[in-house]
């Protein structure tokens, strides 16, 4: 499979409308309230009878920043007030005790994930004490071999809380970075030195952290297409395996600390296609590949390796290696798939601890997966991951014939065909260079919620 991507402004421009970013199908939208807690027990034994076994993933959300970046959207608590972490704590560690009940000690992490807010707000000690508590109900790998990452603020870490991290069982990291520019630093108030940066990714490699990645935002206030240039050379001179250059979408009627940025510093629209397409064309030459939805590797980085072997998958942390996982969400807000499901915990601090205190799980919402869902889900799955589908593996896994299933669909697809987004056979679709930048808008073509007029969320553009 080819992984070259084409950057083609018109198309962009006459397809660049919003939409999901399918992290899960269905979308968030679609989950609802009927589904609680005594449904997601019930998912669970299902799993644990089910042969073979499938291995856990654990995703850890730790909620608190020591100070607000504008431009996130993110569900955190802004705090100094480090004495907040330990309640919290506490209260994972009761959520870990109900949920590791309910999954046979058999059954290896074999992917585990601390996101936030910002995981390291918490101590030395905190971090160790809340890896040796999730390994007493559930069964961690000893020997290196489990997907084990972390998000990190460079400014809440030091080489001594990456020695520590590494000792743990951590073995991946992201930096969280946005931009090297400090005018856009204080327009988005994240002061961010570049040495602050550089000392925990020379002590991430010193420790033997097997992959490091780097996150950066286009479209912040006083962004240029030279001045990211110049942000994405120095990243390419720094060297990580892998690159997110997420698109930042001023939504502040939704997200609160985005209403402190000045909506007239903002690059113009065509600004940001420029300095997406030069961003493209910058790592592209670099040797870095297009995985899909922000995300570049190098071509030996196990994302780009898996993509290439058709194992690539997608969940709520973005693309993953490891698809035969059960995900189980820990903390507030954070989502879980067990099964053939998807459930989320309560949102707020506050409701949450509370939940847990009264010996209950956390789980709010969500939504048990149709035969439908499930085949859809593998449709996009397949698309946004690897840009190809199959008719015939797809046709053997749910017993349909797709022409038949799929008639509709594959009528308003011939748009797409006529415009060299994707080619389509009989044996299947193939999404050519051009439509790389647009699989979303290929997913959505199967979205039948979408189509129903049933997500009612406002999602962001595609581009």
């Amino acid at each position: 499979m080819s992984q070259e991507t084409v950057f083609d402004l018109e198309l962009i421009r006459r397809y660049d409308k919003s939409g999901p970013r399918y992290t899960s199908y269905p979308t968030a939208p679609q989950f609802d309230e009927g589904f609680g807690e005594s449904q997601y027990r019930e998912r669970a034994a299902r799993t644990n009878a089910e042969q073979p076994l499938r291995p856990l993933s654990l995703y850890f959300h730790i909620p608190f920043c020591d100070t607000v970046c504008f431009y996130c959207g993110c569900n955190k608590m802004a705090t100094k007030d480090r004495g907040l972490a330990q309640p919290y704590l506490d209260r994972i560690y009761k959520e870990l005790e109900l949920q590791g009940a309910l999954f046979d000690r058999s059954r290896t992490v074999d992917q585990l994930h601390w996101g936030g807010g910002t995981p390291t707000f918490i101590s030395h000690d905190q971090m160790r004490e809340l890896m040796t508590v999730t390994g007493r109900h559930f069964t961690l790998r000893d020997d290196d071999s489990g997907e084990y990452s972390i998000e990190i603020d460079p400014r809440e870490a030091t080489a001594e809380t990456v020695a520590l991290l590494r000792e743990i069982g951590f073995n991946r990291m992201s930096l969280g970075v946005q931009d090297f520019n400090p005018q856009v630093q204080k327009a988005v108030n994240r002061i961010q030195s570049e040495a602050e940066t550089l000392a925990v990714l020379e002590a991430a490699r010193r420790e033997g952290f097997r992959s490091t990645s780097m996150d950066f935002i286009y479209g912040l206030p006083f962004q240029s297409v030279e001045s990211f240039g110049k942000t994405l050379d120095r990243a390419i001179e720094i060297d990580p395996d892998r690159l997110s250059i997420f698109n930042y979408a001023h939504l502040p009627e939704i997200f609160k600390p985005q209403r402190r940025i000045n909506e007239a510093d903002l690059p113009a629209p065509e600004v940001k296609l420029e300095i997406l397409q030069m961003t493209i064309e910058k790592l592209t030459a670099a040797g870095y590949l297009y995985i899909g939805m922000d995300h570049f590797a190098k071509p030996d980085d196990e994302l780009a390796v898996a993509q290439r072997e058709g194992t690539l998958y997608r969940n709520f942390q973005g693309y993953s290696t490891h698809a035969e996982c059960d995900l189980i969400g820990i903390g507030a807000t954070s989502i879980g798939m067990v099964g053939a499901s998807y459930s989320q915990n309560l949102r707020g601090v506050g409701e949450y601890q509370e939940r847990l205190d009264s010996g209950r799980l956390a789980v709010f919402r969500g939504t048990g997966l149709s035969d439908d869902d499930l085949l859809r889900r593998d449709v996009i799955t397949r698309l946004i991951c690897h840009f190809r589908l199959e008719f015939a593996a797809l046709e053997a896994r749910h017993g349909i014939r797709f022409a038949d299933y799929f008639a509709t669909e594959l009528d308003e697809l011939k748009e797409m065909v006529e415009d060299g987004l994707i080619t389509l056979d009989g044996r299947g679709i193939e999404v050519q260079p051009a439509g790389r930048l647009l699989i979303r808008n290929v997913c959505m073509v199967f979205d039948r919620y979408l189509r129903e007029k049933q997500a009612q969320q406002r999602f962001s553009k595609v581009i």
